[in-house]
């Protein structure tokens, strides 16, 4: 366990060093958040002033919670496990005294305790400035809601994995790639919440793991989901989290079993 703890805290250090991206993802996700904001504003107005039950402040609570945790959960955007399959580098990652899924679970934890108070706080407290945002019922919201932002940031690691190791099988994953983020997109709440989706394509949504890693810690967080309410919502993520870990367990043991490096 040590190991891992070192590792998580070595990525701590190494998202630090990089200031500039950071003021940059800041800027980019407060004006981004104005962007949504504005949108949902107006989808609103044009249902009457409330659309299954986010009003203005509850639509303006979503908004900046989302872009609060758009860096901590990560859900775009991670090829280094693929890169070091084209590479023949992964040879070396499995022949370490480290697993190799846990040693990237432990690093992606520990990028996103950076993320979360250096690009996440700011435009979530900028938003709840300038806009204003609604304070959840209870109090419980705020540890229930960190268990839960826990599992969604680890339920985006095993999908983004998940997607890394298919390289094993087809060295060019782009296509792959380009498909996921199309329908994460859609299907996790991230441009309007999965609420108030069509009943069809919310079935549709929460058949998938999607709404585990970004709407459900924004519904715990908000309080849509408070107290014993929560635990249903804690209950699917970690439901989504054991089947992931399985899964991508037995895609990398299918993996190495058929992994052949040339030249070495």
């Amino acid at each position: 366990m040590h190991r891992y703890l070192e590792l998580a805290r070595a990525e701590f250090r190494r998202h630090s060093t990089y200031r500039l991206a950071i003021a940059a993802g800041i800027f980019t996700n407060t004006i981004f958040g104005f962007i949504r904001a504005g949108v949902l504003f107006a989808a609103i107005a044009a249902a009457g002033g409330s659309i299954n039950g986010y009003d203005p402040q509850q639509a303006s609570t979503y908004v900046w919670l989302g872009q609060a945790l758009l860096a901590p959960v990560a859900m775009y955007g991670w090829t280094e496990v693929s890169d070091r399959v084209r590479t023949g580098q992964i040879a070396i990652d499995l022949a370490r005294p480290v697993d190799l899924q846990l040693s990237y679970w432990a690093r992606d934890l520990g990028r996103a305790a950076f993320a979360l108070p250096t690009r996440g706080l700011p435009p979530l407290l900028l938003g709840a400035l300038i806009i204003g945002i609604a304070l959840p019922p209870s109090w419980t919201a705020y540890p229930l809601g960190l268990v839960s932002l826990v599992l969604g940031i680890s339920i985006s690691f095993l999908c983004r994995y998940g997607m890394n190791l298919i390289s094993f099988w087809t060295l060019d994953i782009q296509g792959y790639l380009n498909a996921y983020v199309l329908v994460l997109g859609l299907l996790s709440g991230f441009y309007v919440p999965v609420h108030i989706f069509p009943d069809w394509l919310r079935q549709a949504a929460y058949a998938s793991p999607f709404p585990s890693m970004f709407q459900a810690p924004i519904d715990v967080l908000s309080g849509r989901a408070s107290g014993v309410e929560a635990f249903p919502v804690l209950g699917v993520q970690l439901l989504w989290l054991v089947l992931l870990v399985v899964l991508t367990r037995l895609m990398l043991w299918r993996a190495a079993k058929r992994l052949v490096v040339q030249g070495g």
